[in-house]
């Protein structure tokens, strides 16, 4: 007997809220592979994006000590971070690598 599609189980979609997506978004633009490779990323407002998650993502990104926020004037925002600096172990010198932390949001 062949399984039918489109039953219970296939009308079940989790929903998540304007502020999860944004952040998700953001997170993502963060870690990606180029923005860890050149430390900063621009962000733009997308017209999906209300005005409050925009807001508080904006205010966790600026409360972040390792993060620096720029407005630009075409409402975009750059955050820019420093590359962090690790010693490695019996050389004593300095090494710099890529921070592999997930954004804070």
């Amino acid at each position: 007997m062949a399984k039918q599609k489109g039953g219970p189980a296939d009308s079940r979609r989790v929903e998540i809220s304007g502020m999860e997506r944004l952040g998700l978004r953001v997170s993502s633009m963060i870690n990606h592979p180029v923005a860890q490779a050149q430390r900063w990323v621009t962000i733009h407002r997308l017209d999906t994006d209300g005005d409050r998650e925009w807001e508080e993502v904006l205010g966790v990104i600026a409360e972040t000590d390792e993060l620096e926020l720029t407005l630009n004037d075409d409402g975009s925002v750059t955050v820019r971070w420093e590359q962090q600096e690790l010693e490695m172990a019996g050389k004593g010198e300095v090494e710099f690598e890529q921070e592999e932390e997930a954004a804070p949001f």
